[in-house]
């Protein structure tokens, strides 16, 4: 074999063992709906982090995290949806909500994030068993999510991962809070 070919294999297995090794930490994933507007838009491309949970610690109020569903694809296929939404209430915390506020723990929560900048639908106060999360889009009036009984409270054994950073489009660039 010509010392060219060998150098190309070479190249190659190497480019895909770093590929390999790089999925294994992150999940590239594009936005497909709008329910985290004003946050993340569809189209927007994130980088996922598969790892942050294992390594930094336990999921937290905020976070926005990337997690299997139940919902079906609608494609046939027997796939079900991932969707991107913001945690609001971890195992332990108890959550309402009422008059467009959430409240977690019996507290009103700032979210300046939000699109409309109210919650709509009522809630009693619920607690959330530990090992479960109650995610909410940033865009609560077309979010389907945890108020939604076809999302219901989201096992952390579903979280794929924590959204950590936005590579497009350029001009929004940067780390996602």
């Amino acid at each position: 074999m010509n010392e060219n070919l060998k150098e190309w294999i070479r190249d190659l297995l190497l480019a895909v063992l770093f590929a390999f090794l790089i999925l294994q930490f992150v999940m590239p994933t594009v936005v497909k709906e709008s329910s985290m507007e004003n946050t993340l838009i569809e189209n927007d491309y994130l980088i996922v982090s598969r790892k942050a949970y294992k390594i930094f610690g336990d999921c937290e109020r905020g976070d926005v995290i990337v997690f299997q569903s139940r919902i079906p694809m609608g494609d046939g296929s027997d796939e079900k949806k991932l969707l991107v939404k913001r945690i609001i209430a971890v195992g332990g915390d108890t959550i309402s909500i009422s008059g467009g506020k959430v409240y977690v723990n019996g507290e009103e929560i700032h979210e300046d994030y939000l699109k409309d900048g109210t919650t709509n639908g009522e809630m009693s106060e619920t607690k959330i068993p530990d090992g479960y999360l109650f995610c909410m889009g940033d865009n609560r009036l077309v979010s389907r999510d945890s108020r939604d009984p076809s999302v219901g409270m989201v096992s952390e054994d579903d979280v794929r991962g924590k959204v950590i950073f936005r590579l497009f489009p350029l001009k929004k660039i940067g780390k996602i809070e």
